[in-house]
């Protein structure tokens, strides 16, 4: 895998990305859209988890979860979040940070939709984040909501949809030899990227 040179990257960070996930897609590795998603409390408590990227673009990078989880908690108080995309096959990383908000009830309702069953029943089982007895407890509520649903549509739960992370700043990472690594930074100023070769 060849250097980076930031005359060769796009001027566009959002297709820069969109050309490197595709290639990471290309693979046929499995779950190829897990990404490291960092949050903090507004003391500057910081937590770190994996969830899945569902939708990129010029938009931002959009995410579901639990909006009573503790990442929940965290983005409610303080929308400031980063993400970390780890591609050790091609020896790169993709780092972004910016803010998040919320997507339209419509794109949360949209997506909660062609989840398989199960999962849509888990969402509603799970208590994400608070602590439960032991294991028999969800399978309990588990087995309540499936029973609740059989006969109807299983709804999306209020406390359950999407995040957008909007950046303003990216980090395209290239492994070099002598760990002399390629770093290109794209830093959003007065509505416009800037890119800067960082120091390894």
């Amino acid at each position: 895998m060849g250097g980076l040179n930031e005359d060769k990257m796009d001027t566009n960070p959002f297709f820069q990305f969109g050309k490197w996930f595709q290639e990471r897609l290309d693979t046929g590795i499995d779950v190829p859209n897990s990404v490291s998603l960092a949050t903090s409390s507004v003391e500057g408590s910081v937590s770190l988890r994996t969830v899945l990227l569902k939708e990129h673009g010029p938009s931002g990078f959009v995410f579901f979860s639990n909006y009573l989880s503790k990442k929940g908690r965290q983005l409610e108080k303080n929308p400031g979040a980063a993400l970390l995309f780890y591609w050790p096959e091609f020896s790169r990383q993709v780092r972004i940070e910016g803010h998040v908000k919320k997507v339209s009830e419509e794109e949360s309702d949209a997506y909660f939709k062609t989840r398989p069953e199960e999962s849509r029943i888990s969402t509603w089982a799970s208590e994400q984040s608070t602590v439960i007895s032991d294991r028999q407890y969800l399978e309990d509520r588990f087995a309540f909501y499936r029973n609740k649903f059989r006969k109807g549509p299983i709804e999306r739960p209020p406390y359950w949809g999407g995040y957008r992370l909007v950046p303003t700043w990216f980090e395209f990472w290239q492994s070099g030899e002598y760990r002399l690594h390629d770093r290109i930074a794209y830093t959003l100023s007065n509505g416009k990227w800037v890119i800067n070769r960082l120091a390894p």
